[in-house]
This record gives structure tokens, C-alpha cells and sequence, in this order.
């Protein structure tokens, strides 16, 4: 079983590997560093559609303009027979970022919110939490001051509710909250908090002989659940950060269970190592929407033949939210808008070029 006295040893192997932005970032946005939300759209939402839109449209929910039709003319003649720019099908593989790409990040972290609910759950499993910190915070609803230990505080949140159990066990433990947890802003399920836009750019591409790929620093056993489901993208396609796992028997049968220690941590450069092990092709299209993406919209550009990236840019705070350089979530910096630029990267502007953000708004 997981002990605290464990932490140091993690701590050590995760400042080997870097510390993760999910963890440094999520620690500075709870603590007040994130763009204020916007307002709750008062549109009704409704479930994600997972199949493909109707052909008289193949993404109904972006504006005609020039991104939308980089991303026709891309899909066109990488798709047709006799064109220079032909991508075999074998070949056809395109990578998405999840937080702030696929679905909303701000104002914290999807698996962090995770984090901390679960620690009320375990709450009545350890009554020395009551006394101890970060935990005798979060149980009084201070997350900022439980948090207010840094690293550390924020390495004990996750281990205690990410590591200790079998990956079966942990598996249902995300099922069960994603089914019944809601987004602080939009009081949504965070599965209703997916951008409309990019699920139908999911649905267009596969419906074009693509093989989807989410290639996020979220947590990959946190993701697998429920990224089927709303994006049609199975587990098996997901690739993520991760811990390390062992097996063992138990009862007479075999589990891998979760260790308080961290295995791969994709993001930044981890990106293209995470998508040459895990997919061993490199992508002819990426998307993503912060610095934590540039190498992997690097790593795609530097194939042979016809290349599409793209950045979602949050830049509509009526409909959702507008940060950039300044966020400590989703860092978009001036930087990364120079590269862009000089690397003629597509720019998504949520508010110019996406008609609607979630599934079931007007």
C-alpha cells in the first residue's frame, strides 16, 4: 500500500525527469495565477456526437474561412489517388493534444479537480488528515492554502489518489467520477465541455482514412476511460503521461498495480519520444494549443511530403475563456506565436474561425 514516507523517492525521480506540467501549472492555477472564467454559456448542452457530420458540411461548426479550408485542402490532396501530395493510408496519422485542445482546461486542470475530489473521498479513511497538511486545507475547502506547501503539497494530492490501487480499480474510479462530476463554470459534465469544432475535425478525418491520436501530459490511464466515448479515439490511441505499475497475483489472479513513481512524462520534448514508442509513426498532421505542444508540431513538420499544424488560440472569453503568455495553464507565449508564424503554422481563433465551442450550443 501507498505510504506518505514513500514521497521522497518520487520527488527525486520526478525532478530527474522534470516536473510535470500538469502538476507545476496546476499548482500555480489553483493558487490564483489562472485567467478569471468566463461567463456560464446559457445554452443547453447536449451529448457529443461521435460519428461523422453530414457530408453537405464536413465541419458544420467552423466558420468558412481560411483555417477551415487549410484544413479541406489538406485532407483533399493528401486523400487523392494521383495527387503529389498522397499520403498512403498506413501513413495518415494525426496527433491532438487534449487540455486546451480537445476540451476546456481552465480554470484548473480536469485531473487535478479529479485530485482533489478524490481526497474527500479517502477523506474518511485517514483521520490524521484532519491535522495534517495539505489535507486539513483541502477538507476545510482552502485549496489555495493547501497548496501553499508547493511541490510537495501538490506530489502528496497525487499519489495518494493516483497510485496504491491496480489500474483495473483505478480505471473504474475515473469512470465513476467523469460520469458524475461537473465543470465548476459551465456546471456541465466535463465530457459536455469538449469543443464541438475539433470532434467533428476528429470525425472528418477518420471518415477520411486518418488514425486519431491523442497525445497529451494528462495522466494516459486518467484519459483511456472516457476518450472513446467522446471522441472516438479507443485507448489503445491514447498517449499520455504516465507512472510505473507492477505485477503481481493476487487471489490467484494477475493485476499490475499502480506505483508512487513516475515512468514518462509527455510533454515538451516528451511529446515526439511518447508518439515514436507508442505509435512508431510520425504524424502528417498535429494539433495542439500551447507551448507544451511546440515539439510535437515540430517533430510533424520535419517529415517528408504535405504537413498541417495547427494551435488552438484561446482568444473568446464571451464563450469560454481568453489567456495566452500570461496563463500558467495553457502558456501561449509570444514565442510560440513567432515560430508559428515563421513556420507557417496555423492559428485557430476560437472566436474568429468556431461557430460554436460546445456540443449543444447555438
Amino acid at each position: 500500500m501507498l505510504t506518505l514516507s514513500s514521497l521522497p523517492a518520487v520527488k527525486t525521480r520526478i525532478r530527474r525527469l522534470g516536473v510535470t506540467a500538469f502538476a507545476s501549472a496546476a499548482l500555480l492555477a489553483v493558487c490564483g495565477c489562472a485567467s478569471k472564467p468566463a461567463p456560464t454559456p446559457a445554452s443547453k448542452p447536449a451529448p457529443t456526437p461521435a460519428s461523422a457530420p453530414a457530408a453537405s458540411d464536413a465541419l458544420p461548426s467552423w466558420n468558412d474561412g481560411a483555417t477551415k479550408q487549410a484544413i479541406l485542402a489538406f485532407v483533399a490532396k493528401t486523400t487523392t489517388a494521383g495527387s503529389p501530395d498522397f499520403v498512403p493510408p498506413e501513413q495518415r496519422v494525426a496527433t491532438f493534444d487534449n487540455d486546451g485542445t480537445l476540451w476546456v482546461e481552465q480554470p484548473m486542470y480536469t485531473q487535478l479537480a479529479f485530485a482533489l475530489d478524490r481526497v474527500k473521498v479517502l477523506a474518511p479513511q485517514h483521520p490524521e488528515w484532519k491535522d495534517k497538511e495539505p489535507f486539513a486545507s483541502l477538507l476545510k475547502g482552502d485549496v489555495k492554502g493547501a497548496l501553499a506547501g508547493g511541490e510537495h503539497a501538490m506530489l502528496e494530492i497525487l499519489m495518494v489518489t493516483h497510485a496504491g490501487m491496480s489500474t483495473a480499480e483505478f480505471e473504474q474510479i475515473v469512470k465513476d467520477w467523469i460520469a458524475t462530476a461537473k465543470h465548476p463554470v459551465y456546471k456541465r459534465p466535463y465530457t459536455e465541455c469538449v469543443y464541438q469544432p475539433m470532434v467533428e475535425l476528429l470525425a472528418y478525418l477518420r471518415a477520411n482514412g486518418f488514425k486519431t491520436f491523442i497525445v497529451s501530459g494528462g495522466g494516459i490511464e486518467f484519459m483511456r476511460p472516457w476518450a472513446e466515448q467522446s471522441y472516438g479515439i479507443p485507448p489503445e490511441q491514447v498517449v499520455g503521461s504516465s507512472i510505473k505499475t507492477k505485477y503481481e497475483m493476487r487471489d490467484g489472479k494477475p493485476v499490475l498495480m499502480r506505483l508512487p513513481e513516475v515512468d514518462f512524462i509527455d510533454d515538451k520534448d516528451g511529446k515526439p519520444i511518447g508518439i515514436n514508442s507508442h505509435i512508431g509513426r510520425r504524424p502528417v498532421c498535429a494539433f495542439g494549443n500551447s507551448d507544451g505542444d511546440q515539439q510535437m508540431l515540430e517533430w510533424t513538420q520535419g517529415g517528408p511530403g504535405a504537413r498541417l499544424m495547427m494551435l488552438v488560440h484561446h482568444d473568446d472569453a464571451a464563450r469560454e475563456f481568453a489567456y495566452g503568455p500570461e496563463s500558467k495553464i495553457g502558456t501561449f507565449s509570444d514565442a510560440l506565436m513567432a515560430e508559428a508564424k515563421a513556420q507557417k503554422w496555423t492559428v485557430i481563433s476560437m472566436k474568429d474561425d468556431w461557430k460554436r465551442i460546445f456540443p449543444g450550443d447555438k
